[in-house]
């Protein structure tokens, strides 16, 4: 079963075209635009990697579960990715590579499956 989207795909590609064209002209995007743009790429995520071996964490905005595997029920998940929206938004739309953004610290990431690399992008930079 897909997971289910909570964002409108259009609405979120909307979001995602606002907050990158914001970065790019040297200022933080609208909360709004930061909040739906998030949850669309981590949804688009999610929708191409199902599983439940990999929580990948954005606070405040979302989390999902993603690469098949042991799926976790309670506490930890056996894998576990966080960093802050905009580094995801870097990440998710091909602007920063998952081992750049680890070795810069900007992402926290343990367990075997916690390696992003091979499933990014998931949105492109022009949205």
């Amino acid at each position: 079963m897909p997971p289910r989207r909570r964002t409108d795909p259009a609405q979120g590609r909307a979001a995602l075209r606002a907050a990158l064209e914001s970065l790019d002209a040297g200022s933080a995007p609208a909360r709004p635009d930061l909040a739906a743009a998030v949850r669309y790429t981590l949804e688009e995520l999610a929708a191409r990697h199902p599983g439940g071996s990999v929580e990948v964490r954005v606070p405040p905005f979302a989390a999902v579960q993603v690469v098949a595997g042991p799926r976790h029920t309670r506490g930890t998940p056996p894998a576990v990715v966080e960093t802050d929206a905009l580094t995801w938004l870097e990440l998710a739309t091909g602007r920063l590579a998952f081992a750049q953004a680890r070795a810069a610290g900007r992402v926290r990431a343990s367990g075997e499956r916690a390696d992003l690399g091979e499933l990014l992008p998931v949105a492109g930079t022009g949205a």
